[in-house]
């Protein structure tokens, strides 16, 4: 299911040709390494295009996710469906999913991925009954079913919820809420006058949660951008996909978010941000929190109310301006000051090496 992505604005047909040919070399070069060079494919994906193509992704990602592909489980038998709690909810959810699924596609062949779909969280959530369903999961799901089949996705998926999706998958929402609270002081980074405007208005965060907890799948029409998002989100620490909504504008320039959100987890990683995220979990009580939930049960976006606030302070600037030039802290920022972003290679070597240092904690390996 290979998509083949338009040239960047400004590059001709013939430059993005050769840029490409170069990084399926480079990427095939580290799979080729003995051992594999897996900091090079984090690079790789992190950096302008990500892994390019499907074929590349079903290579590289068990390659980030340190999955042994000569040793796949086998596929869930249907007996999986018997008397289990999850069922009901999962087959609800994957029947109104009908829009993860390319366009066009002959009924049979969709009916017979979302049976597939189906067995493959049910798989998940047997071999590790610590896991518990929510609703959105199967937006991830579904995405590595269609990029790498149903073998190969149940062994990816197993690994991203005991690791990347953990905390999405307790008992109660309350990591998730926690994790959520980073996204405030990231944007009074970046952006003051937006911080200050949604604490004025009581906004929350809950806005953000279907961004968080399905990996922008749910949120985003385009499944090119849904993958190159995930190849970004793959290779970095857990927390990226909050740095990447926080940098969100109206008309998402994808490689230039991935870039500034990139910056941002350089800039503020989230050992520094800790202690103002769990300040705001403590001032989260139910009474505090209500609104939140009252803005979502009316259906209304706050997020359409701050894009069109953003979209009026932009009008007196220039269009090129990194909106990582003011922030709010009074040290000098190195990297804001040089202008390094992922594309260029010094943020995402930083990036990468913040991955690295995470990935043991869950028992990194590297196959050949």
């Amino acid at each position: 299911m290979s998509r083949r992505s338009p040239p960047p604005n400004g590059l001709g047909a013939h430059d993005f040709d050769s840029k490409k040919k170069r990084k399926v070399a480079e990427i095939y070069q580290a799979l080729n390494s003995d051992p594999i060079d897996v900091a090079a494919l984090r690079r790789m994906a992190i950096s302008e295009g990500g892994l390019l193509t499907d074929e590349i992704r079903c290579k590289v990602w068990p390659k980030l996710l340190s999955v042994n592909t000569d040793d796949l489980p086998p596929l869930p038998g249907k007996e999986l469906r018997e008397n289990n709690k999850d069922y009901q909810q999962v087959l609800l959810d994957v029947r109104r999913s009908l829009r993860r699924f390319p366009p066009g596609m002959p009924d049979d062949q969709r009916e017979g991925l979302q049976e597939e779909l189906i067995d493959i969280i049910l798989h998940v959530l047997k071999r590790n009954p610590q896991l518990h369903y929510y609703q959105g999961y199967h937006d991830i799901v579904v995405t590595f079913l269609l990029v790498v089949g149903d073998r190969l996705a149940t062994a990816l998926v197993e690994k991203l919820s005991t690791h990347h999706l953990r905390d999405f998958m307790d008992p109660t929402m309350d990591n998730t809420k926690h994790i959520l609270n980073y996204l405030m002081p990231i944007i009074d980074q970046v952006n003051p006058e937006v911080h200050d405007f949604m604490q004025s208005a009581e906004v929350g965060t809950i806005f953000a949660l279907s961004w968080l907890i399905t990996w922008f799948g749910h949120v985003l029409s385009d499944f090119r951008h849904v993958v190159r998002l995930y190849d970004f989100f793959l290779a970095c620490h857990p927390l990226m996909p909050i740095y990447f909504a926080a940098v969100i504008p109206q008309d998402l320039p994808y490689e230039t978010l991935i870039s500034r959100a990139g910056d941002l987890f350089v800039q503020f990683p989230p050992s520094e941000l800790a202690r103002e995220a769990a300040q705001q979990q403590a001032e989260r009580t139910a009474a505090s929190t209500f609104k939140d939930f009252e803005l979502a049960s009316v259906q209304q976006r706050p997020d359409t109310v701050l894009r069109q606030r953003f979209r009026e302070r932009l009008r007196g600037e220039e269009r090129t301006k990194s909106i990582l030039t003011k922030p709010r802290t009074n040290r000098f920022v190195k990297l804001a000051v040089m202008g390094l972003t992922v594309a260029l290679g010094a943020a995402a070597l930083a990036v990468v090496k913040s991955a690295l240092e995470w990935a043991p904690k869950f028992e990194l390996q590297i196959f050949p």
